[in-house]
């Protein structure tokens, strides 16, 4: 398995490419079937299962006709802060308003 850190972005291309050329495999789809179920052309298919070249709404596409969108779901989210002082930070950071004054009224 590549390892992304150290990769090119051309070898991690060229990884998704194959992993999404695993997955239609284990679908039983031919590269013709993924390429009408997505709606490209054949031609992009063979494109990112061979060298990993493609456009962002075409591996979509594909990612989407193969039911894989449930993978995108957290790609590139933010990580969730895990220390307790970053909390702090954080919650310090946060906007706060002044309490309210109350007014005294005098009574006549």
């Amino acid at each position: 398995m590549l390892d992304f850190a150290f990769a090119s972005h051309q070898e991690v291309c060229a990884e998704l490419g194959l992993r999404l050329k695993r997955q239609r495999l284990a679908q039983a789809l031919t590269q013709k079937d993924l390429a009408e179920r997505a709606g490209i052309a054949l031609g992009t298919v063979k494109n990112v299962e061979g060298k990993g070249v493609s456009s962002l709404e075409s591996i979509i596409r594909i990612v989407m006709a193969l039911g894989l969108v449930d993978e995108l779901a957290t790609l590139f989210e933010l990580p969730v802060t895990q220390s307790i002082a970053l909390m702090e930070r954080a919650q310090l950071a946060e906007r706060k308003r002044a309490p309210g004054k109350t007014r005294l009224t005098k009574k006549p």
